[in-house]
């Protein structure tokens, strides 16, 4: 499988769990601090970009998911490590 098909694997079953699933998920995988970071960049990468109010609020989102997917091609191939 590839990095894109495997992305898009992610994304389907992504879009298919709950609020619930989503929490287990993010809990078990991505420290807390992480979380704080993503929210405050996203604060700081909005203020310089034209983007509406809407998008902004998703940024945080966007790279959760980046975050995520990275942690899974890890898991699947260890040698993805740097």
């Amino acid at each position: 499988m590839t990095l894109e098909e495997m992305a898009w694997e992610f994304a389907e079953i992504f879009e298919d769990l709950d609020t619930q699933q989503i929490n287990e998920v993010v809990a078990a995988n991505v420290p807390l601090e992480t979380l704080e970071f993503f929210v405050k960049y996203a604060q700081g990468f909005a203020k310089g970009a034209i983007i509406s109010n809407s998008v902004r609020g998703q940024l945080p989102n966007l790279l959760l998911v980046g975050y995520l997917l990275r942690t899974l091609e890890e898991k699947l191939d260890p040698s993805q490590r740097d």
